[in-house]
């Protein structure tokens, strides 16, 4: 079947940028806070609740599609958070009308201001975790012969988002934060990352199951290249 005939293919990769989007511009100006029994008070970044969505999506599509088709929806989501990047640095540089109050454009720089590091990091990291993912389920989706789902969400999550907090945390807060600070809420939010995928887990099943019946596909990455700079499908 043609990617072109697929129903829900382009549905999914909507869902992915949208949630990619929103996670990096929108959850990243929140810190919270929640008292954990035998913890204290445990504190995160309030995106954490929603960027491990992209690799539930990331998952399915690896699954159901295949490594190649996953991996033109990574760089279509790398290339809406560069142009998100690019649009939020112009709207933040440009002069404010005269008519603007200053509490307003100072809201302004606070929401979209972003610094280099933290663009960097968000961007590097993002595309090595997900190229993680995508490789690590599909490669366990042979060796299982397509069997044991869990085991292969689950664990591409664990590398793919092992990487990603081991690039983003270190290259966005170190030398701003205090060491501790950042080795502590690397290793909280990669678990609460984790966790969610696992507390998905039966939702996934659902999801896979139902694309692989409506689209009539199950891809088996035997002859693929893996080759992330290419778009061949």
């Amino acid at each position: 079947m043609t990617q072109s005939r697929y129903r829900y293919y382009d549905l999914i990769m909507a869902a992915f940028v949208a949630v990619l989007l929103c996670s990096n511009l929108i959850g990243v100006h929140k810190v919270s806070s929640v008292h954990l029994p035998f913890i204290g008070e445990y504190v995160y970044g309030t995106g954490v609740l929603f960027f491990p969505l992209s690799y539930l999506f990331g998952d399915i599509l690896t699954e159901v599609y295949g490594y190649s088709r996953s991996r033109k929806v990574i760089w279509a989501g790398f290339g809406a958070l560069i142009f998100a990047s690019f649009m939020s640095y112009i709207v933040t540089s440009l002069p404010p009308s005269s008519t603007m109050p200053a509490e307003q454009q100072a809201a302004v720089n606070t929401i979209f201001g972003q610094t280099w590091r933290i663009v960097l990091a968000s961007l590097t990291a993002f595309w090595a975790g997900e190229f993680v993912n995508s490789f690590v389920l599909a490669k366990m989706k042979i060796l299982t012969a397509g069997k044991y789902l869990w085991t292969r969400t689950i664990g591409s999550t664990v590398a793919g988002e092992a990487v990603d907090s081991l690039i983003f945390y270190p290259v966005a807060f170190l030398g701003s934060w205090p060491l501790e600070q950042v080795v502590a809420v690397m290793i909280g939010n990669y678990f609460l990352k984790v966790g969610w995928e696992v507390v998905a887990t039966p939702l996934t099943y659902k999801i896979v199951a139902f694309l692989k019946r409506v689209e009539h596909e199950d891809h088996f990455d035997r002859d693929t290249d893996f080759n992330p700079f290419t778009l061949k499908t």
